[in-house]
């Protein structure tokens, strides 16, 4: 059933969606030809990572622009690449590269996801520097297997000039492998980052200061210090921007209202950015003080993360609440349940309420004391959540500045509530 499964898959790539790419390549000219173009894929890190390099390349002064999950940037335009997409799809694509040419871009920073390499969305782009930030439990759905997934991901390095890899991540040794299987002539030079094993950039020989949280920015920052300094960006030029980089909306995203507990909202979706994100909130608690998370899945995705992630969540957090995120065709208690075999099997405290206002505000009204910290997972940036096929409006942060309001008893009149209209 499997194999069955990959090679219809296959059959649907090379017969309908490279068809499309070539096509829509003829149509804008391979514009890609005139940019340097820096792929970023990876299962996490890869939003913050292109922001990162992205902010890097402006305070160098170089004409830059970013395609990432979040949004598309050329020059002072923001553009919405959509819902739930990563890698757009090779029409819209190629039209916003044609742009950045025509606004005479220099450098654009993409991101790149697995489905987007195996589906050929950038074919017909050789890359200056492929940056892979780390593999992880992720996309077993599509890919069937870690050994695909991996293999579909070093794709992008095999298309680029420089390959920057993670030394610390546990794919190193397998990406490695299949890098040096590469023809010599598509061979990239590799450049390593890492923080426990000797590369060619760690925090020991290239010093820097974050406003980033946690040991994975650390390691976000490394790749794009690396892809920067590969770049020939002057290492006083990366520094200083590195100090002065914000964050991204939707990724350790601090909510104040004036309460007296700390509200988070973050991208975490898979088993590894869920243990990082709880590891370093945890780290930050004061004793006696809890941690609270407000999680849930996907559904029509990776099923087998579930029951991992209800692990991580039991293990690092005083009390989790499992609720709905994207459910799509598939029943919402379903899912919470698959993710509360995790929380169980470690004995960790849990409440399932399918309704992801209610979960929220059960964690922001009822639970949360003064000095707890609250994490709300999984959405991030996103703006709408998938019931059925429909995809409704949605947002994390609003729904906890709604929550927020009933802790704080904020007038309906107030400028807080004036921003926060839009979640019912």
């Amino acid at each position: 059933m499997r194999k069955n499964g990959l090679k219809a898959q296959k059959l649907i790539n090379y017969f309908k969606h490279l068809p499309l790419s070539l096509l829509s390549l003829l149509v804008y000219r391979l514009p890609s030809r005139k940019l340097k173009v820096i792929g970023v894929t990876g299962t996490d890190g890869k939003t913050t990572t292109v922001h990162l390099l992205y902010h890097i390349l402006q305070e160098a002064g170089r004409p830059v622009a970013m395609i990432s999950t979040v949004c598309a940037k050329i020059k002072e335009e923001e553009i919405d690449t959509g819902f739930h997409v990563t890698s757009p799809n090779p029409w819209l694509l190629q039209k916003l590269i044609k742009a950045m040419v025509k606004q005479k871009i220099e450098y654009l920073v993409l991101e790149v996801t697995s489905h987007g390499l195996d589906q050929f969305r950038d074919w017909g782009i050789n890359y200056e520097i492929g940056i892979l930030t780390n593999i992880t439990h992720e996309h077993l759905d599509y890919h069937q297997t870690y050994e695909n997934y991996l293999k579909t991901k070093v794709k992008l390095l095999k298309k680029s000039k420089i390959a920057v890899i993670n030394r610390d991540d546990t794919s190193y040794q397998a990406v490695s492998y299949l890098l040096n299987q590469s023809k010599k002539n598509h061979f990239p030079r590799i450049v390593t980052y890492g923080i426990k094993n000797k590369s060619d950039f760690m925090p020991e020989n290239f010093k820097f200061k974050t406003n980033l949280p946690g040991e994975y920015n650390q390691y976000n920052c490394l790749a794009a210090i690396a892809a920067s300094i590969s770049l020939g960006i002057p290492p006083q030029t990366v520094k200083a921007a590195i100090s002065s980089f914000a964050g991204v909306t939707g990724r350790m995203e601090e909510i104040r209202e004036g309460q007296d507990f700390r509200v988070i909202v973050d991208f975490a979706h898979t088993p590894n950015a869920l243990e990082q994100v709880l590891r370093t909130l945890r780290e930050q608690l004061e004793k006696g003080r809890k941690l609270i998370v407000v999680f849930g899945a996907a559904g029509r995705r990776d099923r087998a993360k579930r029951p991992l992630m209800g692990k991580v969540a039991g293990q690092l957090a005083d009390f989790v609440i499992i609720t709905a995120e994207d459910p799509r065709t598939e029943e919402v208690t379903d899912i919470c349940q698959q993710i509360a075999l995790g929380c169980e099997e470690v004995g960790g405290k849990y409440e399932i309420i399918p309704e992801r206002q209610k979960a929220i505000e059960r964690a922001i009204v009822d639970l949360a004391k003064t000095g707890d910290i609250v994490v709300i997972c999984g959405k991030g940036h996103e703006r709408s959540m998938c019931f059925g096929k429909t995809e409704y409006p949605w947002s994390d942060q609003e729904a906890v500045r709604k929550a927020l309001r009933r802790v704080l008893q904020v007038s309906p009149a107030s400028p807080a509530s004036k921003a926060t209209k839009e979640v019912s």
